[in-house]
């Protein structure tokens, strides 16, 4: 065996016992040297991939910020928090969290007890309280147009059930202000959510102790706008609005960027 070959598995035994123990270096003692920019990790929602953050990665990264764009399971409310905060524990310095959609679930259960996350920026994004769903905020006012008769159900595994949104709702409820050719493509390669995610409840919320930004999508009709301004105003969030439909990090990527620097700072 070369000794790259050993020194990587030997990473890998450490990076893995830390896990099993609950208390890994990262999370525990954050290595802050000076003052380095902040890594931001951008976290994806259902129905979508990180693909939906590259200009916003593009700029970030052009501006001088470490950027990663882990994939999401969309498997569960639990799961994938759980597996975004593992992955958080694995990257030194302060951290930046934004989510765009469902992420921002996952993103409000995953930073919570992580010293190293300095900032939460959720655009167009679920910041549930503790207790609450998916479905639950999403009906909370009216304007959504993602309904049963807008989602295909697709039966994998015992008993379980994923959702896709359908070819002919995708770009009128998505992601009406970006180009059909591009929502076609999008449609294609959507990756579906667990229906379990919609009713699961969410755990203790990191922005109580966390400071937050949200990027309001004043023509989302996935999340209502209304919903959005309730959860940024209840978490104290610094707000900023942008013309957007669901996926304002891909139709306003410049509003979405600008307020994750401002978070960053």
């Amino acid at each position: 065996m070369t000794t790259t070959r050993r020194t990587l598995l030997a990473g890998s035994v450490v990076a893995a016992a830390g896990a099993v123990l609950g208390a890994p270096a990262a999370q525990a003692h954050p290595r802050f040297s000076g003052n380095p920019k902040p890594t931001v990790v951008l976290v994806h929602g259902a129905f979508a991939d990180a693909s939906g953050w590259n200009d916003v990665a593009a700029r970030l990264i052009g501006a001088g910020y470490p950027v990663f764009a882990p994939a999401n399971p969309l498997r569960s409310v639990s799961a994938d928090s759980a597996y975004l905060a593992s992955i958080l524990t694995t990257l030194s310095g302060p951290i930046v969290l934004a989510a765009h959609s469902y992420g921002g679930v996952v993103a409000t259960n995953a930073a919570t007890g992580n010293p190293a996350v300095k900032a939460l920026v959720y655009v167009a994004a679920f910041a549930p309280d503790q207790g609450e769903t998916l479905l639950g905020l999403q009906t909370k006012y009216p304007g959504s147009k993602l309904n049963e008769t807008a989602l295909d159900f697709r039966p994998y595994g015992e008993g379980l059930v994923d959702g896709y949104i359908k070819r002919q709702f995708f770009r009128e409820v998505f992601a009406g202000d970006v180009p059909k050719a591009a929502t076609e493509l999008m449609w294609a390669g959507q990756r579906p959510a667990d229906a379990r995610t919609l009713g699961e409840p969410s755990g203790v919320p990191a922005w109580k102790t966390i400071p937050s930004w949200f990027l309001v999508a004043r023509n989302d009709r996935v999340l209502p706008a209304a919903a959005q301004r309730f959860m940024a105003r209840r978490a104290g969030a610094q707000v900023r609005e942008a013309n957007a439909s669901h996926v304002a990090m891909i139709s306003q990527p410049a509003a979405a960027a600008d307020l994750i620097m401002r978070a960053a700072r």
